[in-house]
């Protein structure tokens, strides 16, 4: 128990780090997710076809061998070294950013076709009905798969202990040959920092549904009602 107090703070000190690269990679994830996402439903072939491409390539392979490609195959490529914190955001973003196009282009999709509709009617630019109907409408749907989206990057916010960027499981890591009798307190400690931070993320993208459902005027699921469509409808 001596140890515990020691390996606590040297694990803290990495919790920083883990908290600058997910915030980072979730700002980069939501941009590329945009953009790739509206790409998707481009008209132009060429723009959708690139989309596309970005998508596959980065929901196909490996985030880890993305990693290492990145931090180090690039710099020998083009004699250019990237700072591990900012590398493992780069992958984070653009990894994650390729399954948020989808979420994307999926929520699009499921607004209803007459208020697409409704926009032409009103005489509104491909600009404005995207802005002003569809996306707002879009967003409130984005929000649940982001929430998951965004729990996972946070997680592989451990990757980066591949390249010595400090975070928490690097911190843990560098302990272990030293403190190995401590091991349930090492894993145990990094395993409460993630969850903490896992049920940061969900507070805030429930309270940012709630929102969104008010500005759709969308009321509150109450909880009977939400316990008779989990329960099939009570006793007969």
């Amino acid at each position: 128990m001596s140890n515990v107090p020691h390996i606590v703070s040297a694990i803290l000190a990495g919790l920083a780090t883990t908290i600058e690269a997910a915030v980072g990679g979730i700002i980069v994830t939501i941009v590329l997710s945009l953009i790739a996402g509206l790409a998707l439903l481009s008209p132009r072939r060429f723009v959708r076809g690139v989309a596309r491409v970005y998508v596959e390539v980065f929901r196909g392979t490996s985030e880890a061998v993305q990693l290492f490609w990145l931090y180090f195959v690039l710099p020998v490529l083009v004699g250019f070294q990237l700072v591990p914190l900012f590398a493992g955001i780069l992958v984070l973003g653009l990894n994650h950013g390729a399954y948020g196009a989808e979420v994307v282009r999926g929520a699009l999709r499921s607004v209803p076709k007459a208020q697409y509709e409704g926009a032409v009617a009103l005489n509104l630019s491909p600009t404005q009905r995207m802005v002003r109907v569809l996306l707002p409408q879009a967003f409130a749907e984005m929000l649940p798969p982001f929430n998951n989206l965004f729990i996972q990057l946070l997680k592989s916010t451990a990757l980066l202990s591949f390249i010595s960027a400090g975070e928490i499981t690097e911190r843990g890591e560098l302990l272990r040959p030293v403190f190995g009798a401590d091991i349930g307190w090492i894993y145990g400690t990094e395993l409460v920092l993630y969850l903490l931070l896992a049920v940061l993320i969900t507070t805030g993208m429930r309270a940012l549904e709630r929102w969104a459902g008010r500005r759709l005027g969308r009321a509150p699921v109450a909880r009977t009602e939400l316990d008779l469509t989990v329960g099939g409808g009570g006793a007969g």
